[in-house]
């Protein structure tokens, strides 16, 4: 199939795809393979925040969420220098309720025509204030923990290009123009002069008022590589081997008339608008490393006034990338600030490769892939490629049991992200490929790749799996992370349509008619899913209020194949729940020892189930049952 994709996007979605690495990438695989991994046995005591065991996670695309403050979007000239190159002829902040594949008048005064260029120069206006317009929101929901997308400056609409690391994008915050004036005030090297913009303290209220409401934040940390437009790469272009960032990059040649030779470096998968940073046999060298470590303080303990004013840890990007030496001292140096925070690393890749990053001296957890990959062949897969109760739960304990203690209860348990399609459209998809092929299936579930691809709105049987994911998702080992909008019923293919806008009651949607290539097809009416939200909300709270489901012992009651039943114990402090999963379109009745001669209440349900009284599940279905009270 032609990829509609080209230029330096199509390179870093073929990077993606096939995960053919960068050199550094690759020196850091390398170094993986000879790290030691010390048996689980050996450990003595966790080494991950306890609290981290008990959250329920929410990530938010910033850009995307929410614009509470129109004073501060940005303009044509805050674009420039993100993806793609080319300036626009005709540009202005995309209207946040239209159809996502409808092309605007000014889109179309641009003359292009190729769909992802219009859908990567779109802003839509999303910033901090709208986070904070909207935490009553997500505590009503009963989210407790929210992982932020990068917010630091960045021309591009994701933030993974930074142009620093220690300062908020300034379309983030109130007063764009007065922050990048005392930005140009700043000597990068010295954190002394370092500014407080008000982009910054913004951020600095975000954090506040969400510990506010006990819930915990962290950001993203994109170590890895800087933006083309950052503070260090731009004078590495002016100035060349004189710049005092001359060694922070991968410089494969220097403008050098004599030698007849022209300045080239590396970009992370190749892409030149994402240079790398510069490793040796100790990790990111010391001029990027102590920037790094400066400014990863800044966010824990701000201003020197506290460690409760800060961010309670991090999400590393494409953690893979870098060398554990680097994370070795990094992890050393966050909880030398913080004892209690916490770090979550971005691997998408089998358990094994994972696992040397789990051994108490990098990572606390990780974005669990894996238990999305297993939790789409059960639940999601069709017949022909679906695997049985039995293949689940012995995935599911391979997962438990291959790190140290402690580190499966604080990974995070996911769906769909900002790089995947969403859990929607994943189950409107289902048999389009294999989720756990990543490299092949992240290109198949790409709508302006595959003309194959439905966009279609979800449907009530779809809706259904969901729901039957999310008792699964929140009763489980491991924290749950809801990706933004899932909650609502959104949906959308893999990146850049994973990335729509989020939908609000108070917001006018138009109907999405169009599809990526022009055409049309029959209205679909974009709105909040009322019922797939409370069923959300019911789930969380249910998990918030049961430690057993947080940080209890898991048990495997039956796995069932013949019926497609999984059932399982949970145990903690006294506590005992048992979950019943039927991934069967029939109903099923259950009889375990476990459940004979006891009086149950149903938490999903509310309904009491006597001793004698038959246990019976719906299809596609799901109880919860804790002791009568």
């Amino acid at each position: 199939m032609k990829s509609q994709f080209s230029g330096e996007i199509k390179l870093l979605l073929l990077a993606l795809l096939l995960l053919i690495v960068s050199p550094a990438c690759r020196q850091a695989a390398q170094k993986s393979a000879q790290t030691p991994v010390v048996p689980a046995t050996e450990e003595k005591a966790e080494f991950v925040p306890q609290w981290a065991k008990t959250v329920v996670w929410y990530q938010i695309f910033p850009e995307r969420f929410r614009d509470g403050d129109k004073s501060n979007n940005p303009t044509v000239a805050d674009i420039l220098g993100a993806d793609p190159q080319e300036p626009p002829k005709a540009w202005h902040v995309h209207p946040w309720g239209s159809d996502w594949y409808q092309l605007q008048a000014y889109e179309k005064q641009n003359g292009e025509h190729e769909m992802w260029k219009h859908l990567l120069r779109r802003r839509y206006g999303g910033d901090l204030q709208g986070i904070i317009d909207k935490l009553d929101y997500l505590h009503d929901l009963g989210i407790t923990a929210i992982y932020l997308n990068p917010v630091f400056q960045a021309p591009s609409l994701h933030k993974y290009d930074g142009e620093s690391y220690h300062h908020i994008d300034p379309n983030f915050g109130p007063d764009p123009e007065g922050d990048r004036k005392l930005i140009a005030t700043e000597n990068p090297l010295d954190p002394t002069t370092w500014v407080w913009t008000s982009a910054d303290e913004l951020a600095l209220k975000l954090i506040k008022e969400a510990h506010k409401r006990d819930m915990r934040i962290i950001f993203d940390g994109v170590f890895n590589h800087l933006g083309y437009n950052s503070f260090a790469f731009q004078d590495v272009l002016k100035n060349q081997r004189a710049s005092p960032y001359k060694d922070w990059f991968i410089i494969k040649s220097w403008n050098d008339p004599q030698k007849g030779t022209t300045f080239d470096y590396e970009g992370w998968f190749g892409v030149k608008s994402l240079p790398e940073l510069q490793e040796d046999s100790t990790g990111i060298v010391e001029g990027p490393r102590e920037y790094i470590f400066n400014a990863t303080e800044r966010w824990m303990n701000p201003k020197g006034e506290g460690i409760e004013n800060g961010i309670d840890g991090w999400r590393l990007d494409v953690a893979f990338c870098v060398g554990h030496p680097f994370w070795k001292k990094w992890r050393k140096h966050v909880r030398s600030i913080n004892p209690e925070a916490y770090m979550t690393a971005e691997i998408v890749d089998t358990p094994d490769k994972v696992k040397p990053y789990m051994q108490g001296d990098e990572f606390d957890g990780e974005m669990n892939y894996n238990f999305a990959f297993a939790s789409a062949e059960f639940f999601f897969n069709p017949d022909t490629m679906r695997i049985s109760s039995t293949e689940f739960d012995s995935k599911l304990k391979a997962l438990r049991e291959l790190y140290p203690l402690g580190v499966a209860y604080v990974s995070q348990n996911l769906f769909g992200s900002h790089d995947s399609n969403r859990i929607g459209s994943h189950i409107v998809n289902r048999g389009i490929g294999n989720f756990r092929d990543w490299g092949k299936y992240f290109n198949t579930s790409v709508a302006l790749n595959n003309p194959n691809y439905s966009t279609r709105k979800p449907q009530l049987e779809d809706i259904q799996l969901q729901k039957l994911f999310v008792i699964m998702q929140m009763t489980y080992v491991g924290a749950p992370m809801v990706y933004y909008g899932d909650e609502v019923g959104m949906w959308g293919g893999n990146d850049p349509d994973s990335r729509k806008p989020m939908v609000w009651s108070d917001i006018q949607y138009d109907d999405e008619v169009f599809n990526a290539d022009g055409s049309t097809h029959a209205p679909d009416k974009v709105e909040i899913n009322q019922p797939l939200f409370e069923h959300y909300k019911k789930l969380i709270h249910i998990r918030k209020e049961h430690p057993a489901l947080q940080s209890g012992t898991y048990k495997t009651l039956l796995a069932d194949d013949e019926r497609s039943l999984l059932v399982f114990e949970r145990s903690y402090k006294g506590e005992n729940i048992i979950v019943v999963i039927n991934n069967s379109p029939q109903e099923a009745e259950v009889t375990l020892p476990e459940l004979t001669g006891r009086c149950f209440k149903d938490l999903l349900s509310a309904k009491e189930i006597k001793q004698g009284d038959k246990i019976a599940v719906a299809g596609k279905w799901g109880l919860i049952l804790a002791n009568c009270p």
